[in-house]
């Protein structure tokens, strides 16, 4: 019976630390989210004009394998671009289906008007040995640039005819370095919302998005939708060549521009970069099997610790609402703080705080993701995406950091 009463103890003890751990970060979450800068918000009169040379006054890199359904709009909606001039690289990546002949097309539509962009299309049939085929794309394109700003983006990505165009002028208000917009994620269902919910929900325990601009802290950011980068900068830190075997390449990115010194910056703007990502519920597990095994550096034992975590927040909140008495107001205060959180994201994911009432069975399904991303990726001995196997050893065996760690100055 004292056993008892002393487990009952503990776990009330051990459900209010819970509840008031996510209470704190909720609060962190709510007061730093709201600094990060819209860029929709923003008087761009009051910024800075683009510094014009001759050329271009951004390269934009576009690769895409396979993306026939959505390539077109991606290049179109950058030649819609107002306000700078581009210099559009779309790099066709091995496709087995018709995205180059539709990029080939556009490039046909752009040729025949007169226009202040440019758009050159790259197609390329193998992939050397080494390297994989996305960092390999962007290394090719990054090579053609004529401009003193690169950005680097997706061929699924819909551009509002204003980003571009703010995202530098923001940039050079900034003294930034490296500059990444949070690209919006076109929402068409309930579940769609949950999944992005819960995934921004937790990743901001691992990534503090307002602490990108401190160079004292350990938070990088980079995304794969929307990097914009110094030429130079991104010269000094060797490309994409220096990331060749890299599967996460954006985050990695990220995290040696900011441990290499420089000015990283990060900004919200809805709609001013669009991306349909998640495509149903559980569309998290199919994008989960290339990167979830790899941001914990395909270590068993990391992401194992990390699984058990998600189980954790999965269940004990609601074994505390379920106990009753104090624990059952602990757990309730655990899901308050989680909904806080959602709030705090809402002008990064347009997803609502009462979605917090499904975090358990999205969370449950990120778990799944997760544990089958490295299972496939120890049967299989490596990471298989878009058709191209990569050993796992490899893999292993080129996989740098993705944060912590100070800066290493300039």
């Amino acid at each position: 019976m004292v056993s008892a009463n002393l487990a009952g103890q503990i776990f009330l003890a051990l459900s209010w630390l819970l509840a008031l751990v996510w209470l704190w970060h909720a609060v962190a979450c709510l007061r730093g989210m709201a600094t990060l800068p819209d860029l929709t918000r923003i008087d761009a009169g009051s910024l800075p004009p683009i510094l014009s040379g001759d050329g271009p006054d951004l390269t934009v890199v576009v690769p895409a394998c396979n993306e026939e359904n959505a390539i077109k709009a991606t290049l179109r909606s950058l030649l819609a671009s107002s306000g700078l001039r581009l210099q559009i690289i779309a790099v066709n990546d091995r496709s087995s289906d018709r995205t180059g002949k539709r990029m080939d097309d556009v490039a046909s539509e752009a040729a025949a008007c007169s226009g202040p962009h440019s758009l050159r299309v790259m197609h390329i049939s193998e992939l050397p040995a080494g390297w994989l085929g996305k960092p390999h794309a962007m290394a090719l394109g990054a090579q053609q640039a004529a401009s003193p700003w690169l950005l680097f983006t997706d061929g699924d990505v819909i551009f509002d005819p204003q980003a571009l165009e703010l995202a530098v002028r923001h940039a050079q208000a900034e003294k930034a370095d490296h500059l990444v917009v949070v690209p919006t994620v076109i929402l068409k269902t309930l579940g769609e919302a949950a999944a992005l919910g819960v995934m921004n929900v937790l990743g901001g325990w691992t990534i503090r998005l307002w602490k990108v601009a401190d160079p004292r802290a350990r938070d990088s950011i980079g995304v794969g939708g929307f990097n914009l980068i110094r030429r130079d900068v991104y010269l000094r830190l060797g490309g994409f060549e220096a990331v060749r075997m890299e599967v996460v390449e954006d985050l990695r990115l990220g995290w040696l521009v900011k441990s290499g010194g420089y000015a990283q910056r990060i900004a919200v703007g809805p709609h001013l970069a669009s991306i349909r990502w998640l495509q149903g519920t559980f569309a998290v597990v199919g994008a989960a099997e290339k990167n979830g095994f790899a941001v914990y550096r395909y270590r068993v034992g990391m992401t194992l610790l990390a699984s058990l975590g998600l189980v954790v927040q999965i269940a004990w909140p609601l074994l505390a609402i379920a106990a009753g008495g104090w624990s059952l107001a602990a757990g309730l205060l655990t899901y308050v703080a989680i909904a806080m959180t959602y709030q705090a994201n809402r002008r990064e994911t347009q997803v609502p705080p009462w979605l917090a009432i499904f975090f358990a069975p999205a969370t449950t399904v990120v778990l799944y993701a997760l544990l089958r991303s490295m299972i496939l990726a120890i049967a299989r001995n490596g990471v298989e995406w878009r058709g191209t196997r990569y050993p796992l050893d490899e893999l292993r065996r080129n996989a740098g950091r993705l944060w912590g760690a100070g800066s290493s100055g300039q």
